[in-house]
Parts: C-alpha cells; sequence; structure tokens
C-alpha cells in the first residue's frame, strides 16, 4: 500500500515535529557550551517527569540497558532479587540478574493479571536477606498496570530491600510519583512516552539506592552510574552520547511541560479508555484485568490469527499496531496510545482494525468499534 502511514505500536512512538527538525540541524559538538546547556535543560526536566529530586540519569542504550545498570550498581553478587512477573517485561529482571549469579525469587504472575500486594508480602516474609524488589509498572506484553503505591508499601513494611521499577512504558503517561511512592531505582527509555527515537534511558536512584551503590562489588565500566552521576552533575556524559536525540528529547520535554502533567496524564487515560471501548465493542476480550494507560491488548477469537491482523493492518491499511509475545504470539492485538497521540489516532487505528478482521472472516458490524471509540471522546467532550 501505498500511502499514509500511522505508527500505534507501544514503541517506537511517532516523533513530534519539533523533535524531528532539531535532529536535522547540524550536529553539535558534547564537549561544548552549547550541549552543556541543553542537557542541564534535559536533567530539570527529566526530574519533573519522574517527580523526584535525585538524579536522573540519561543513558546511551535501550532500556534493557537501564535494566542492567540498576541491577549491577545497586546488589552485590550474592544478592537475593525477588522478580515480580507476569509478562516478558517483568520476567527481564529475574533474567539479568540471572545472567550475573545472583539468586532469583519469583513472585509467579499469571500472564495478563496483576500482583497483588498480598502475594508480595507473603515471599517477602518467606525470603531473607532480600536485596531488591523488581517489576514493571506498565507491563508492555499484557496492557497491565501493577498497584506501584501499594507495592512500595510492601517492600517498606516486610524488607529492607530496594524496590526497583521499570517505567518504560508509565513514565510519562500515568502517576508513578518517584518520591512520594518511596520508589528506590527507577527507569524508562526514549521511544515511548517522550516520542523520541530510541538510543536513550534513563536511571534514576534514591538515596538509599546510593548507599547501597557503594556497597556493590559487581564489576562494570560503561555502566558505573557513579561515573556517569559525577559526569551529568557537570552536565557532561561520562562517554559519548546520543547527541541528536538528546536534542529531540528536549523538545518532547518541552511540549510534556507546556501540556503540563495532569492534562498529559487525562489525554492518556482518555485514549486507553477509548481504545479499550472500541475492542469490546468489536467483540474482543481485553487481556488485562487492570489495564495499564500505555497499550491495549485484546485476545483475538481463536478462530482468528492475531498475526494475520496485524499484517493485514500494516500492509493494507497502513495501520503499524503489535502482536503478542510468548505463548501468546498469535492470540494477542496490541494497539499503543503511548506518547503524544489524540482522539483521532484511535479513530484512525480501530477503523483498521474492523477491516482487518473482517478480512479474516469475521462479521463485523462497520463502525460499531469507531461509533465506541466516539462515544468516549463525545463524553470528554473533545476529539484532541
Amino acid at each position: 500500500m501505498a500511502g499514509k502511514r500511522h505508527l500505534l505500536a507501544p514503541g517506537p512512538t511517532p516523533v513530534p515535529e519539533a523533535a524531528r527538525l532539531v535532529m536535522a540541524r547540524e550536529l553539535i559538538h558534547h564537549r561544548g557550551p552549547e550541549f552543556k546547556v541543553i542537557f542541564e535543560e534535559v536533567r530539570a526536566r527529566l526530574q519533573w517527569i519522574f517527580e523526584t529530586e535525585s538524579d536522573v540519569l540519561s543513558l546511551t542504550c535501550s532500556g534493557t540497558g537501564a535494566f542492567e545498570a540498576a541491577m549491577i550498581n545497586f546488589t552485590r553478587r550474592d544478592s537475593t532479587i525477588v522478580s515480580i512477573g507476569g509478562g516478558k517485561f517483568g520476567e527481564r529482571w529475574a533474567e539479568v540478574a540471572r545472567a550475573y549469579g545472583m539468586k532469583v525469587v519469583e513472585v509467579p504472575v499469571t500472564w495478563g493479571e496483576s500482583v497483588t500486594p498480598d502475594a508480595l508480602a507473603a515471599v517477602l516474609e518467606s525470603t531473607p536477606e532480600v536485596a531488591m524488589v523488581t517489576v514493571s509498572a506498565s507491563e508492555t506484553s499484557t496492557g497491565a498496570w501493577h498497584p506501584i503505591e501499594a507495592l512500595a508499601q510492601v517492600v517498606r513494611d516486610h524488607s529492607e530491600a530496594l524496590f526497583a521499577v521499570d517505567g518504560i512504558t508509565a513514565v510519562g503517561v500515568q502517576p508513578i510519583p518517584m518520591d512520594a511512592w518511596g520508589i528506590d531505582v527507577l527507569v524508562s527509555g526514549s521511544q515511548k512516552a517522550f516520542g523520541v527515537p530510541p538510543g536513550l534511558a534513563f536511571v534514576a536512584a534514591s538515596e538509599r539506592a546510593w548507599e547501597r551503590y557503594a556497597q556493590s562489588d559487581h564489576p562494570r565500566y560503561y555502566f558505573d552510574l557513579g561515573r556517569e552521576r559525577d559526569a551529568q552533575r557537570r552536565q557532561q556524559t561520562a562517554f559519548t552520547p546520543a547527541i541528536s536525540v538528546i536534542l529531540a528529547l528536549n523538545e518532547a520535554l518541552k511540549l510534556m511541560e507546556e501540556e503540563g502533567r495532569e492534562a498529559l496524564y487525562a489525554r492518556h487515560e482518555r485514549n486507553a479508555r477509548a481504545a479499550r471501548a472500541g475492542v469490546e465493542a468489536l467483540g474482543l476480550q481485553l487481556f488485562a484485568r487492570s489495564p495499564a494507560n500505555s497499550v491495549t491488548a485484546a485476545l483475538v477469537p481463536e478462530s482468528v490469527s492475531g498475526k494475520a491482523v496485524v499484517r493485514a493492518m500494516r500492509e493494507s491499511y497502513g495501520v503499524t499496531i503489535a502482536g503478542g509475545q510468548g505463548d501468546y504470539a498469535d492470540r494477542l492485538v496490541r494497539i499503543g496510545h503511548i506518547g503524544f497521540f489524540d482522539g483521532s489516532d484511535m479513530l484512525i487505528a480501530m477503523s483498521a482494525l474492523e477491516r482487518a478482521l473482517a478480512d479474516q472472516g469475521l462479521d463485523i458490524p462497520f463502525g460499531s468499534g469507531v461509533a465506541a471509540v466516539q462515544g468516549v471522546l463525545g463524553a470528554a467532550g473533545r476529539v484532541g
């Protein structure tokens, strides 16, 4: 198909014009005065969106690099990690810990479900000397949201462990105030709510976490966060950064500031409700019992291939969404509404989904999903 393309995956997400344009400018030097001024702005704005007084460190890597950096800077080789599962990315924390030879105790969570505070408390009570508890706030593979504030309290009440949270599809989407909730380590990535290309990951750590840094005995070089913090407090990076992505990030953060945190969260929540209403109107079942506002994951009927639906939306209708992962690779479709989206994007996604499902032989009443989206947007009094 020739024509306009629409990217509605849960990451990477569309890049706003201001961010695209700044990347087209002539490159600046990362050790020069112009970069220092911009990087100082970026650092302050990241603290604003993370809602923390701690340094938010920018690393040139993917979000998985932030996972690894958090793990090896704030634990020891003989540490025990309690890992909350429930999806591909929650389970990735455990994979990183095992790669470094640490003991992992998993809190099993069925994919599509959210962990309960009681389940975490039970594991902590039976697991002495836990160094870190890990979780993915918004589990991108399933569309589920975990009760982060309640979990943080459980960690405090039942252990001396650090609480490390993957906020890659949470920061900038719905409230996850690092300091107010007592999160010790919070990570995110550039290609999600920030709406800039992949290449940057962010790590913020509490004072409790930095105390553990001094005790850590893991080998590290590129991911030595102490060295990185020292450099970034001088408005530099320890190593060559993704200069153009940082320039784009500053522009995206300006847009987020102009919109305001509450309005930003409200827009994501409205788009999420619209997407959920649309897929349910088409007879699909929401996969997550407690859905996040970043992505809507829906089960397709057993007679239908989720992969085929995703392919049809992309190739026939110009709309890119995501399929399932793991055991659900052919059962799920995932519509992203994280980043600089508005209601018109949800209308486009639902229209294409209706047609792609019909192409698979389902009896789809055209317009039913779109009407449901319009109902949510109309009740909110806006499409944008």
